[in-house]
């Protein structure tokens, strides 16, 4: 069976809209998933990359939010701007590393997706995130003491550091195999990759 590798940050808009298409590419294609938590922030700074929303050209930039709500719109997820955008995602990715230690990350990952992009919560507070991962039923106060030991952080770190060393730039990013897909608008060419394995 093949296999999709997803980088992801939650602090990525295009990482919530991709993430809300992988159900689907695995019913199609009968991948699986692996969900590949890192830190967009050290991708950043050890690519000399930034968010397009920090993008100098004034036009760029205008043309990236309108692309963002065309998207939305075709997808026709739900999704709110987050107004504390941006957010620092650090404590929250280590708690992503926490919560598939304890099994439970497909709950955690739903519930802080949406609480990141259609509630506008501020995540970067950690009694935010433990509201939101109570609420879903969750131990939130559990996961968050458990993220923020060695091997929550070093697992953040770990990943952070593979993504770089395989070329990734950006969120989202997807491997199959050897071969890598940015961006959420790239999800076609991951599905034609998958098929041409199954073909082989």
């Amino acid at each position: 069976m093949s296999s999709v590798e997803f980088f992801f940050d939650y602090g990525s808009p295009y990482s919530y809209l991709a993430d809300s298409r992988l159900e689907g590419l695995r019913q199609r294609t009968g991948a699986e998933i692996v969900y590949r938590p890192m830190l967009l922030g050290g991708v950043f700074k050890a690519t000399g990359n930034r968010s397009p929303f920090l993008e100098p050209v004034e036009a760029k930039q205008r043309y990236f939010s309108l692309e963002l709500r065309r998207t939305v719109a075709r997808l026709g997820v739900a999704f709110k701007h987050n107004p504390n955008f941006p957010i620092n995602t650090l404590g929250l990715m280590r708690a992503a590393y926490a919560a598939q230690s304890l099994d439970v990350f497909p709950t955690f990952h739903l519930a802080i997706y949406l609480a990141f992009w259609t509630k506008g919560a501020d995540l970067g507070q950690g009694e935010v995130i433990e509201k939101v991962l109570s609420e879903a039923g969750l131990e939130g106060r559990e996961i968050l003491e458990l993220s923020v030991s060695d091997e929550s952080k070093g697992a953040l770190r770990a990943t952070t550091d593979e993504a770089v060393e395989r070329g990734v730039f950006g969120a989202p990013t997807f491997f199959v195999g050897g071969e890598m897909f940015f961006g959420n608008d790239r999800m076609d060419l991951v599905e034609e990759e998958l098929a041409g394995r199954e073909a082989k």
